[in-house]
């Protein structure tokens, strides 16, 4: 894919899905990576959990990375129910401020920031938030806070934006680098949202069929 394409893109919705039944794992077991918190109340651990060829992947592009350079992972499995209340609430924020939009407006302009939740990568357990830490664990500036709106950065949070430094630039190119040799597929509309095994990653690589399709919360986990 040369442009753009948002989520919300019927081209996304009509990859079929060939669920290949892999399970979740918890991405803290081993301690390979480094885990942030941040979203741990709002999923009750569930935002630690991807499917273990994702994992594996994110573990691959960190061996990649220079020296002194980690990856920091925030965010992997989202309850389908949480991606539904995050879509509706984003939605609702930009219905308020453009009144005038149709409805396929809105939902265009949401899936910028956040997926619609019948097609949603992170409910799926294949898509992942994630950034770069120094060997400390402190966490590196690629330009704008991860999870910023395409309003409140002036479209910083694309992954190509011009309106970053040059040192950010690197980072997300260190970062884009190691994912991409990995296997993993960007957003564009999100630096940090890498993913594999989804519709999104299928369409952009070209397969027939994606690996991975929604996942509810009670499905078993593997400790």
């Amino acid at each position: 894919m040369t442009e753009i394409v948002l989520m919300s893109d019927p081209k996304v919705a009509a990859v079929p899905v060939r669920e290949c039944g892999e399970r979740l794992v918890d991405v803290r077991r081993g301690g390979a990576l480094f885990v942030d918190e941040r979203k741990g109340p709002d999923s009750a651990g569930a935002f630690a959990h991807l499917r273990e060829g994702v994992l594996n992947r994110l573990l691959a592009a960190q061996e990649q990375l220079p020296g002194g350079t980690r990856l920091l992972f925030v965010e992997g499995y989202r309850p389908p129910a949480l991606q539904r209340r995050y879509f509706d609430r984003y939605a609702d924020r930009l219905r308020a401020g453009h009144p005038e939009w149709s409805v396929e407006q809105v939902r265009s302009a949401a899936s910028r920031y956040v997926s619609p939740p019948e097609i949603a990568p992170h409910s799926a357990g294949a898509a992942v938030d994630l950034t770069l830490a120094d060997r400390d664990g402190r966490e590196l500036d690629l330009g704008t806070r991860m999870n910023a709106t395409p309003e409140e950065s002036a479209g910083a949070c694309y992954t190509q934006a011009g309106n970053i430094s040059d040192e950010a630039r690197s980072l997300r190119t260190v970062l884009s680098t190691a994912l991409t040799a990995a296997g993993l597929v960007n957003y564009p509309t999100e630096w940090w949202h890498w993913s594999y095994g989804d519709r999104y990653w299928a369409l952009a690589t070209g397969e027939r069929a994606a690996l991975y399709g929604p996942v509810e919360p009670d499905r078993p986990q593997v400790p």
